[in-house]
């Protein structure tokens, strides 16, 4: 299989799904001609045509409008909201229109929609292009999140995402854009092009959206991550000494509530690590879930490894992010507990 980047994953997911099915549109601002600031849209313009991929105007809450009619009428549009940060204008159309539509319609209307955005830190992009507000929309019923660690993964469940008959939020880590980070500072572990996870099909495949992927086995803790936060946690499994678990979530919601169960009851512990805030992140909802499923088995409290509690600092960024060391040291206190 050849070997690509996440953006290149991507870019395949959609021109696989565009050749596919002619109802498939892809649009947003700057993603036609100059193919997306990130040039995860290079080429589909030129390929497809100016019907299939074109640009929209600055308004966020227009393209998202425009993606539920879409949608309605029976297409699959694919909208890019060029950074998550900007996507708090078009809240009300995802929200209130798409997430509802189908039952709000008693199944007469859906809305097969697929909305990709950048998220994340690690590109020195200051407090207006580095969020992680994947847990404001976990919270919101009719609405799948997405978030891939690898671009075998990114491309699978793009495509599993244009497929599927109701609304997804597809969350694009940008610091694995280009390879993956250990989390110590912005240095790559290695580039795409030497790992493992980089080897990805030319056409079709689908990552359902509902399962969860046991990337490192163990026996003694368990480690919930998702997007970059999985690299960080595999870096710190081989710090800590503990013998833990890594699931990578991939999809938030739903969550793999059966993996999750299987992991916890096996080690009796679990560590959770996001990069977004900690107080109402989406690992307060996966402890909670853990509680409740996994009372019984569990031999130390529960653990949330975050951001801190601050709008994003750009000055102390990579102190900002949990890295191996901060999760690594997570690990061995939950081992003493």
């Amino acid at each position: 299989m050849p070997s690509m980047t996440m953006i290149q994953a991507l870019n395949s997911a959609l021109d696989v799904m565009m050749t596919k099915d002619p109802d498939v549109l892809v649009f947003g601002e700057d993603v036609g001609y100059f193919g997306g600031v990130f040039r995860v849209t290079e080429g589909l313009q030129a390929k497809h045509g100016l019907k299939r991929c074109f640009d929209t105007p600055i308004t966020e809450g227009g393209i998202l409008a425009a993606a539920v009619g879409m949608g309605a009428y029976g297409l699959r549009p694919v909208a890019e909201i060029q950074f998550a940060d900007y996507i708090y204008p078009a809240i009300d159309q995802l929200i209130s229109e798409a997430a509802r539509l189908r039952y709000r319609s008693a199944g007469q209307f859906s809305a097969p929609l697929v909305v990709r955005t950048p998220y994340g830190g690690g590109i020195f992009g200051g407090q207006t292009h580095s969020q992680s507000p994947e847990g404001l929309f976990t919270h919101v019923a009719g609405l799948k999140v997405v978030v891939p660690s690898t671009p075998y993964d990114a491309k699978g469940l793009l495509i599993a995402a244009i497929e599927d008959d109701d609304p997804v939020l597809f969350l694009e880590p940008k610091r694995l854009y280009n390879g993956p980070f250990d989390g110590r500072h912005d240095q790559p572990v290695r580039p795409w092009s030497q790992h493992p996870a980089s080897e990805t099909p030319e056409g079709h495949y689908r990552i359902p959206l509902s399962e969860a992927a046991i990337v490192r086995p163990g026996s003694q803790a368990t480690v919930l991550a998702y997007g970059t936060m999985v690299h960080v946690a595999l870096t710190a499994a081989e710090l800590s000494g503990v013998d833990a678990e890594v699931i990578d979530l991939r999809t938030l919601w739903p969550v793999d509530i059966e993996a999750i169960t299987a992991s916890v009851r096996k080690t009796g512990r679990c560590v959770i690590v996001h990069e977004a805030t900690k107080t109402s992140g989406f690992g307060a909802e996966l402890s909670a879930l853990v509680q409740e499923h996994c009372f019984y088995h569990l031999e130390a409290p529960i653990t949330r490894v975050t951001g801190w509690d601050t709008p994003y600092p750009h000055v102390f960024e990579w102190e900002y992010f949990p890295g191996p060391a901060r999760l690594a040291a997570a690990l061995r206190q939950v081992m003493e507990s």
